[in-house]
């Protein structure tokens, strides 16, 4: 797929959007009730499902405990009809895996671990629907998640992939783009500090177009946590109407 497909003369991209402009995210809080957090959340035709258990005592091997912090143990999975290939093996294989650590570095990051030492924090995200973003779009559920379950963080986590075509930074990406040989990179940043806590680029980027495509990362991070912050309090103002408060 050429680069003049993805965006056209006017600036617009295969789904109506221009260059900056995110997908629709809709998502809500305490789907769950038998989880201590859990959240659905949307990013275009992406769909994730995060659900968080925890802080607990250790469970399994013992020589993991961290006397000073709680350890995150993150797992993620894709439903086996999320896309039109079927997966034999939704969790376990090596994307999923490397998916999975990405998602725990993110977190430990972003969750202030010293509160709960000799403790886990365990974070599960399922796929539902793939359409490009996926790691972005369960960064994004995790952290409503993890809200939910009142689990302090230093500040909201969010992400975003961005790729660049014809001279230009294209913000959250879907399939198709991603697809198209689009050079891309997936960020995950603390807005308020703008603390980058995770950079991740699969394919090759010229080293004077990565400061660009980090700033337009940046900026739609930021984009996504306005976002993020109307469903939080959103969500305070249901539970409170329900409690009376």
């Amino acid at each position: 797929m050429a680069g003049l497909e993805l965006l056209s003369d006017q600036g617009y991209r295969l789904d109506g959007r221009k260059a900056t402009e995110l997908r629709k995210v809709q998502a809500r809080m305490g789907v769950f009730a038998q989880a201590d957090g859990s959240a659905y959340l949307e990013q275009g035709n992406t769909k994730a499902l995060a659900v968080v258990y925890g802080p607990h005592e250790m469970r399994g091997s013992r020589s993991r405990t961290l006397h000073d912090r709680a350890v995150i143990n993150c797992q993620y999975s894709m439903a086996t009809f999320s896309t039109a290939e079927r997966k034999r093996r939704p969790h376990g294989d090596r994307k999923s895996t490397e998916m999975s650590l990405h998602l725990k570095q993110t977190f430990e990051a972003a969750v202030m671990t010293q509160l709960y030492p000799r403790s886990q924090i365990d974070i599960y995200v399922k796929i539902l629907q793939s359409d490009g973003g996926n790691y972005s779009v369960c960064v994004n559920a995790a952290t409503l998640a993890v809200i939910d379950a009142g689990i302090p963080m230093r500040d909201y986590v969010c992400a975003c992939t961005v790729g660049f075509v014809d001279e230009t930074p294209l913000a959250d990406l879907c399939y198709a783009e991603e697809s198209g040989g689009v050079s891309s990179l997936a960020l995950a940043l603390l807005p308020r500090g703008g603390q980058i806590a995770l950079l991740q680029m699969d394919a090759r980027l010229h080293q004077d177009h990565l400061e660009t495509l980090i700033e337009a990362a940046m900026t739609a991070c930021k984009g996504v946590s306005k976002v993020l912050d109307d469903v939080v309090r959103q969500h305070l103002q249901e539970v409170s109407m329900l409690t009376g408060e």
